[in-house]
């Protein structure tokens, strides 16, 4: 095949390539787009979309339950395929991306199937084809669920995230292999649908990488829900078949399950693309980049594949650089001090900034507030359901907020404001005067600092006091 020219190859359509292709089509541009997979990647197939579907209809089942005692007796009975089916028929369309290519090609994009390798400054070849873009090439090629090497695991029909998504059956038993935020999420999910649930985790806590208050509460929610966790503990050896697994420990035990989860984090393989012979730097798999997000002359990278948070989220905050980067604006460098995470089980679990300990590591003198949800005002009237803390960490002598994490209901939407507030290095003075709607679970940010309320959130809280307190009389 002749070599295809365009201005602007995309190698990689996942949600944030696929996003910057059509930004850069309308734009104008001739653009390649290369998938070897799904238009829009895991996002919309086989995570934050299906994932968060399966969450919410998991929630309901357990906000189901919390009902005796508040307004009555509810009784459920939890059918895995109803839910199933909804993944498959409307959440993922049944893993079918044409929609996407029409989209695509509707702005006068040229779509390529196939697995695309780079071969050269701004070159790519994919299959007999070789595509050579005018402007350059961005890469958006994602990451792999990353396999730790188990003895015997390699030999055994284990699941990942997608066959975990793709499931139109309940397991009896599911062994989940990582406590993270993918394993504590699905763990949590099957074990409201009824299936039998452990979590094995090498670290000493599951969600190892936050403050440990979230994954005390986390621990405590999940185990309600019935599932076993196991921590400290590494799988040395797996064994098994289609029906049934055997996972041994290190210490030597062992867990059953029908099915096994593996949930162990993520991989980006720049090497598997070439990546180098387009004279990126490539370190543990993963392309340099600057803050616009340029890798080498003509080439930009964005998304799981340059190591830099592999979420959906911080992939489209890349994404919106490279493109004006590309179309010759002077984008804001990538700043990712308050990139904010969430982990959706329930409780939910937001992030940003520093947690304590990274941040006396960094040689800070800190403040640091913890405050039950439960001892909100919002909190307090959630009744069940209600479990939660938040958690702010600041700088003792600037008084700036560095870090902060919110357990509890809603705790994904409140995460917003306290990334902008570690974003926009607001001190304790400045969130004191803020104005909080009330009663919120935003507003027990408000109460853990002082914003308002002193005297009377005392009655609910009286061993906490407020990062800002009234000064002594003067009068």
């Amino acid at each position: 095949m002749d070599a295809v020219q365009c201005d602007v190859a995309v190698l990689g359509m996942g949600t944030s390539g696929e996003d910057a292709a059509l930004r850069l089509a309308g734009a104008g541009l001739h653009v390649v787009g290369i998938e070897a997979n799904l238009i829009g990647g895991e996002c919309p197939y086989w995570a934050c979309l299906p994932t968060k579907s399966l969450v919410r209809s998991a929630n309901l089942v357990a906000e189901a339950r919390r009902a005796d005692g508040l307004v009555g007796t509810v009784t459920v009975d939890p059918n895995w395929t109803i839910i199933a089916e909804r993944i498959r028929a409307e959440i993922t369309g049944g893993w079918d991306d044409s929609g996407g290519v029409s989209r695509f090609e509707a702005k006068g994009g040229t779509f390529v199937r196939g697995m695309g390798r780079l071969i050269g400054p701004r070159a790519i070849q994919v299959g007999d084809a070789t595509i050579r873009a005018r402007i350059g090439i961005l890469v958006a090629t994602g990451s792999t669920p990353s396999v730790p090497p188990i003895d015997g695991l390699r030999d055994l029909p284990f699941w990942t995230n997608h066959e975990a998504i793709a499931s139109e059956h309940l397991p009896k038993q599911l062994v989940v292999l990582g406590g993270g935020a993918v394993g504590c999420e699905l763990a949590q999910v099957f074990a409201r649908f009824g299936s039998q649930v452990a979590i094995i985790e090498g670290a000493d806590r599951i969600l190892a990488h936050g403050e440990p208050e979230a994954s005390g509460v986390v621990a405590d929610a999940l185990v309600d829900d019935g599932v076993r966790i196991i921590t400290s503990h590494h799988a040395r050896s797996v064994a098994g078949d289609e029906e049934t697994v055997s996972v041994t420990l290190d210490d030597g035990t062992v867990v059953t399950g029908s099915n096994l989860l593996v949930a162990t984090g993520r991989r980006a393989d720049a090497d598997a693309i070439g990546a180098s012979a387009a004279d990126a730097v490539v370190e543990r798999g993963r392309i340099v980049v600057d803050g616009r997000m340029r890798a080498a002359d003509g080439l930009w990278a964005m998304g799981d594949v340059t190591g830099v948070g592999m979420l959906t989220s911080v992939a489209e905050y890349q994404a919106r650089i490279a493109v004006e980067d590309i179309l010759g604006a002077e984008p804001r460098p990538a700043d990712y001090t308050a990139n904010p995470t969430v982990t959706f089980t329930d409780p939910e679990v937001g992030s940003v900034g520093l947690t304590e300990a990274a941040a006396r590591e960094a040689g800070f003198e800190l403040e640091v507030q913890v405050k039950d949800i439960q001892a909100t005002f919002r909190g307090w009237l959630h009744r069940t359901g209600n479990t939660g803390v938040i958690k702010l960490v600041v700088d003792a002598s600037s008084r700036t907020l560095v870090g902060a994490t919110i357990v509890g209901p809603s705790a994904s939407e409140a995460i917003a404001f306290l990334s902008l507030a570690v974003s926009k290095q607001m001190t304790v003075d400045d969130l004191v005067n803020e104005i909080y709607a009330f009663p919120t679970f935003v507003g027990g940010i408000g109460e853990s600092v002082g914003a308002y309320g002193r005297g009377i959130a005392r009655v609910l809280d009286p061993a906490t006091p407020p990062l800002m307190d009234d000064p002594p009389s003067s009068r």
